[in-house]
């Protein structure tokens, strides 16, 4: 056996191992972690041309089963030992923890955080169907027709397929492909170049745990090969930066989960109150090492902006890199060193804009970039900016970044702009009105909560039940 494992292409489930392959190495050292077979383009075409087949697969199962298979296969993710490659290499829950931590920067710590959303999301599949679904019968989609609340009801697939461009840079965002099998929808999966594993691990899960294994596919594969997966799958996933989100914005079959752009109100009823809430608005910026799009990246009051940027730049700026399997660690480090040189530069550079200073410099002892084990970091940044209008206040980054800024209560809504989290601290019933009517949000927090904190049974950038099935009117004679 290899000492190094060799990840397959995974046809409608069966391993494949192509000529070319690439390697995924430790971000620190270049140590190669696996060799990973790349598809091209011609393959992709030719499998999903026949995508159909992996459909009835699932077709075989009612939801129900799926659901049990699902919670199954969530215990088998979270406390087994998989398969790994097809060399006869296998996994434990602590080798993947090491390994992804290896090759993505993420701390120990915060891939346990990760798998144990994933885990969550899993064994409580019911529950997220109930809430998506607004309470259907799931056995309406066996049948393709029912009843719900005394009223004839029918649902049809929208496609045969999900279509997944995944990113590298958190675990968790697998959770939200995880109810397409459940629907009996099979997944085609682009997985991120520097994480491969999680999608791996969760499709050798499901297959121990008696799902078929017709219904994934694995698709490591270029630029070329990532659209024909959004060309063929008629329902996609696609993760991204701003380009991407607007390459695909006017295009129905795809759910784009690009920039969050998430953020933190204080109201005006509130803001006397503001140090209550610096624990939330510092957990919100900084956990998960700030890459999430649910981060947030803007703290927004109607005054106290300098005091509030320099009690958070006090809590956030004294962070420091810490080994990857310290408990206490709270950055991750970066696979792609280019991208944390593009990201240190693109602040330094707009801070040269008069208007914005960067809270966090007088507390870091040093550099916003830094080597630490071999390692590329960045340390956590806190911009407090004159107004709204300056570059840095709507910026997002891969990393724990916030600006401060203060906005009159009356023009928030007018100025934000799109935000994917929105965490608004007030009672004010006349704010929390415009905040409700406010089409800009597309998820919304009343009180001190966390932007983090995720509501599995609740849309999360679109309805993964309404973007998989179609309601059509029915009547049986």
């Amino acid at each position: 056996m290899s000492a190094i494992p060799h990840l397959p292409a995974l046809r409608k489930g069966r391993p494949y191992e192509s000529l070319d392959k690439v390697q995924v190495k430790d971000h620190k050292t270049g140590e190669v972690c696996a060799e990973v077979s790349q598809v091209n383009a011609g393959i992709v075409r030719k499998d999903l041309g026949k995508i159909s087949e992996a459909r009835k697969a699932l077709k075989k199962f009612t939801v129900a089963q799926l659901i049990e298979i699902t919670a199954k296969a969530g215990e088998l993710f979270l406390n087994g030992t998989l398969p790994l490659g097809d060399k006869g290499h296998t996994q434990s829950p602590e080798e993947y923890i090491a390994t992804l931590s290896r090759t993505s920067g993420l701390p120990h710590i915060m891939v346990k955080r990760n798998m144990a959303k994933i885990h969550y999301a899993m064994t409580h599949m019911s529950v997220i169907l109930n809430g998506l679904s607004r309470g259907l019968d799931m056995s309406v989609i066996d049948r393709g027709f029912g009843e719900q609340s005394g009223c004839p009801v029918a649902y049809f697939p929208t496609t045969h397929s999900l279509g997944l461009v995944m990113p590298s840079n958190s675990p968790a965002v697998n959770s939200l492909w995880l109810p397409s099998i459940a629907l009996k929808i099979p997944v085609v999966i682009k997985p991120g170049r520097e994480e491969p594993w999680t999608p791996f691990r969760l499709i050798q899960a499901f297959i121990a745990a008696g799902a078929p294994p017709e219904a994934f596919g694995f698709y490591p594969t270029d630029h070329e090969g990532s659209g024909e997966v959004v060309k063929l799958c008629g329902r996609n996933l696609v993760f991204g930066d701003v380009n991407i989100a607007k390459m695909y914005e006017n295009n129905p079959r795809v759910q784009v989960h690009g920039p969050g752009w998430s953020k933190i109100i204080i109201g005006a009823d509130k803001i006397e109150n503001w140090r209550e809430y610096l624990d939330v608005i510092v957990g919100s910026i900084s956990d998960n090492g700030g890459r999430s799009c649910i981060n947030a990246s803007a703290v927004i009051v109607p005054k106290y902006g300098k005091e509030i940027a320099d009690a958070i730049a006090q809590r956030l700026g004294p962070v420091e890199p810490l080994p990857a399997d310290d408990e206490n660690a709270r950055l991750s480090g970066f696979a792609n060193p280019k991208m944390a040189d593009y990201i240190d530069a693109a602040i330094d550079n707009d801070l040269k804009i008069p208007g914005a200073e960067d809270a966090t410099a007088k507390y870091r002892n040093g550099p916003r970039k830094v080597e630490f084990q071999g390692g590329i970091y960045l340390r956590p940044t806190i911009i407090r900016c004159d107004s709204w209008e300056h570059p840095l206040a709507s910026r997002e980054f891969l990393c724990p970044y916030a600006s401060v800024v203060e906005v009159p209560q009356s023009e928030v809504l007018s100025k934000i702009g799109y935000s994917l989290i929105v965490t608004a601290i007030t009672q004010d019933e006349a704010f929390i009105n415009d905040l409700l009517e406010c089409g800009d949000i597309d998820r919304l927090n009343i009180g001190p909560i966390s932007t983090m904190k995720i509501s599995w049974d609740q849309p999360h950038e679109g309805n993964m039940f309404e973007f998989l099935y179609k309601r059509r009117s029915i009547d049986c004679a």
